[in-house]
């Protein structure tokens, strides 16, 4: 059953990222209840991620069952089980729990999105690094960036902030709670050649108390992509994106100039944006023109621009 449906989706989905000259990727996302996987290519290694579940099969029964997975996927694929990450994760952690460190391979690969070099590490973090699902996103900011000033708040490991300074941004302020994700993006930044200190700036701070200390007039483009929750003992209070996304958004938009926009997103599959609170002249969700062809139909997180 699994052998079946994985042939049938890599096959459609391997022509696809070729086609499209994309060699990160989705193959499967939970296709089947009884394999609750989500399998994603680096080009030329996969990140088999188990949703934890009651499966009743003991330690040893689950190992070989997870092996026989593992050959199907490689037999299909054409990629050697070596080169197969595993990692388990909750159905719902927030981010706080998606940036846990898992061990200490320290093992990083390069890969490349539009041009552009990215560090994944697939055996370290419950995350690789690199957020699939914003693909479009990444390039949508890309191409209004040139001459702008630009704020990636969040910013994990820093993504859309190599997008926007290939797009010629003025300067681009990455912002986040982790040192960790900071020097990543930070990493990400210099391979790509982005090394001038007096225009990529690196925050290491509380976005909620950072927004406070802006001035009118100080971005032009702004990037806002918050956990669901987080109540990590650095903050000075804990995040929780449907009570705060209003007074979040809105202190952005206090620091953006006018006409200046900013890209909103959340993986709370349940939010409601409070769009008569925001002090916005036009939000526009752009979910489904961001939701790439690897993520049609599983696609869980929402995304607005909103234009101040």
């Amino acid at each position: 059953m699994f052998r079946n449906r994985l042939l049938k989706v890599y096959k459609h989905r391997h022509k696809q990222a070729r086609r499209m000259g994309i060699s990160c990727y989705r193959v499967y996302d939970h296709d089947l209840p009884e394999f609750p996987f989500a399998i994603e290519f680096y080009e030329d290694k996969i990140y088999l991620a188990e949703y934890l579940r009651r499966h009743g099969m003991t330690d040893e029964e689950h190992d070989a069952w997870m092996e026989q997975c593992i050959g199907v996927i490689s037999e299909i694929t054409g990629i050697k089980s070596a080169s197969v990450f595993v990692r388990q994760r909750k159905r719902m952690s927030h981010r706080d729990e998606q940036y846990e460190k898992i061990d200490s391979k320290k093992e990083f690969f390069t890969v490349e999105e539009n041009g552009l070099k990215f560090l994944v590490n697939l055996a370290d973090y419950l995350d690789t690094g690199l957020f699939l699902d914003h693909r479009i996103t990444r390039q949508m900011a890309r191409e209004i960036a040139a001459h702008k000033r630009v704020l990636n708040l969040f910013c994990y490991t820093g993504s859309f902030s190599v997008y926007t300074a290939a797009g010629g941004a003025a300067s681009v302020t990455s912002v986040d709670l982790s040192k960790t994700y900071l020097n990543w993006a930070e990493d990400h930044m210099v391979i790509n050649r982005f090394k001038d200190k007096d225009k990529y700036f690196f925050v290491h701070a509380d976005v909620k108390q950072y927004l406070k200390t802006l001035v009118p007039n100080s971005f032009d483009l702004v990037i806002m992509d918050p956990p669901t929750f987080s109540n990590s003992k650095r903050m000075k209070d804990f995040l929780d994106i449907q009570r705060d996304h209003v007074e979040l958004i809105n202190d952005v938009l206090a620091a953006m100039t006018p006409q200046g926009t900013l890209f909103f997103s959340t993986n709370y599959t349940k939010f409601i944006l409070e769009a008569e609170q925001i002090k916005a002249s036009d939000i526009k969700d752009i979910t489904k023109a961001t939701t790439p062809f690897d993520f049609e139909g599983k696609l869980k997180r929402w995304c607005y621009r909103i234009i101040k």
